[in-house]
């Protein structure tokens, strides 16, 4: 009769690369097999005697003590999966096979690591949500809140914020930060030596860690805020350049960065770079489909479109409301004489400085050429509206300095209030464009009251 050769029982349970743990009905460990050390970090000598769920990961413990109990309670449990924070703070998924043993009063379980699987699911998950979540977020901030999910998914990122660099204007602005200690910080030009800027002028992942704080800040580089213990930043990198960065930090030993969290982040940064621009580019079509490029004011189609709400509630609620119709005086000779570029910039400034008449209430709109328009709203009489009209008249008699040249132009304004001049959209913007002309007719920078409005001539048919 052959006799069993197998080495110790001790020792095959050392070779094997899952680890054997023997918890006592306190909870603590009394048992654990050389693999423990490899997957959670400590060694036997460093968690025999502690209780197994301090070593939990917090958002786990709960029901893993509820798993507990019913293997205890003779449940045998094949496939139950929880997280464990390894000693150097990173997080590891475990999958236990476990059962009770009623004789010797512990239970013993096999702890398999499978990190790296759910690592690759997560990765794909996210790409998935990433890429869903380019075409849902209602704005870009939404989307910056959905990837902040997403990222916290894969790797602890309480901490997480995106940086994004308009390389036209030389600036770097941080749309979306959120942070235990600081608030977003200022826009600044790439050129000052930061971490962030750092990560989108090479185009390169950054981890600082405290072993590597040496040697990246070496004295060139510095930090925006306040120092975190690690810090780790990717590229978010297009077809078209670098065009920012994605940030998480941490504060605490509780959470570490590591290559393993870099490369992991690495992996879904272009498509949240891609879902950004994306994003970006929507919002912009989204804006121009409304606004007037040069001046940014709303245009035409939005101006009225606002009208006609604000006529709705006028008419529900019984309120006046006004417009004025604002035509530039010798615009056209000043584009003239000193080219489009110059006309160009006296446009954008008489539009800021017709908005600097306004409250946030109002609205002032681009109709074309050197043609605006202003939506006062709650206007209780018609003189209210004159004095608004004399105002941006004042304002816009101004010298203009703009280029070295001194240009000096004028406005005439219209004035319609609704009812008296109007009762809808159309009516409303004729009467004051017809007030418009009668003052520049009677000799330009001049102030012109729409006529009292005949009801049955409203009646008639109007063009579009």
């Amino acid at each position: 009769m052959e006799t069993n050769s197998c080495p110790p029982l001790p020792t095959v349970m050392d070779l094997l690369l899952d680890a054997i743990c023997v918890v006592d009905t306190q909870g603590r460990y009394v048992y654990v097999s050389a693999a423990y050390e490899r997957i959670f970090g400590y060694a036997p000598e460093e968690v025999l005697g502690r209780p197994m769920i301090e070593l939990v990961h917090p958002e786990d413990r709960a029901r893993t003590l509820q798993m507990a109990d019913q293997i205890m309670s003779g449940q045998p449990n094949p496939s139950f999966q929880n997280r464990y924070i390894r000693k150097d703070g990173r997080v590891v998924h475990i999958m236990w096979s476990a059962r009770w043993s009623e004789a010797d009063q512990v239970r013993i379980a096999v702890a398999h690591d499978i990190t790296e699987l759910k690592r690759a699911e997560g990765v794909q998950d996210a790409l998935l949500a990433i890429s869903e979540a380019a075409h849902t977020a209602k704005d870009l901030l939404a989307l910056f809140q959905r990837i902040h999910q997403i990222i916290d998914g894969l790797l602890p990122a309480r901490n997480c914020y995106v940086a994004l660099y308009d390389e036209r204007q030389d600036e770097l602005s941080f749309p979306y930060y959120v942070d235990e200690y600081d608030e977003a910080p200022p826009p600044r030009p790439l050129s000052q030596a930061t971490l962030t800027g750092e990560v989108i002028r090479t185009g390169k992942p950054l981890l600082l860690t405290p072993s590597t704080r040496p040697a990246i800040l070496d004295g060139r580089l510095h930090y925006v805020g306040r120092d975190s213990l690690d810090w780790l930043g990717l590229p978010l990198s297009t077809p078209s350049g670098c065009i920012g960065a994605i940030v998480v930090q941490s504060y605490s030993g509780e959470v570490r960065y590591t290559t393993e969290d870099q490369a992991l982040l690495q992996f879904v940064s272009n498509q949240i770079a891609a879902a950004i621009e994306r994003k970006r580019n929507a919002t912009w079509l989204q804006y121009i489909a409304g606004h007037d490029v040069l001046t940014a004011l709303p245009n035409r189609e939005l101006f009225y479109d606002r009208l006609e709400t604000a006529l709705a509630v006028a008419r529900r609620d019984q309120l006046q409301l006004s417009v004025l119709y604002i035509d530039l005086d010798r615009f056209k000779q000043a584009n003239d004489s000193h080219g489009h570029d110059v006309g160009d910039q006296l446009l954008r400034e008489a539009a800021r400085r017709i908005r600097l008449c306004l409250r946030e209430s109002d609205t002032v709109g681009r109709l074309g050429g050197d043609e605006f328009a202003v939506l006062l709203l709650g206007v209780h009489r018609s003189e209210d509206a004159c004095v608004v009209a004399e105002k941006i008249r004042d304002m816009l008699n101004q010298p203009f300095e703009l280029n070295g040249h001194c240009l000096q132009i004028s406005s005439s304004i219209g004035i319609a209030v609704y009812p008296e001049h109007g009762q809808d959209r159309k009516r409303l913007m004729r009467h004051a464009d017809t007030a418009m002309y009668t003052a520049k007719r009677r000799g330009r920078n001049q102030l012109g009251m729409a006529e009292i409005a005949d009801f049955s001539e409203d009646d008639a048919p109007l063009d579009a």
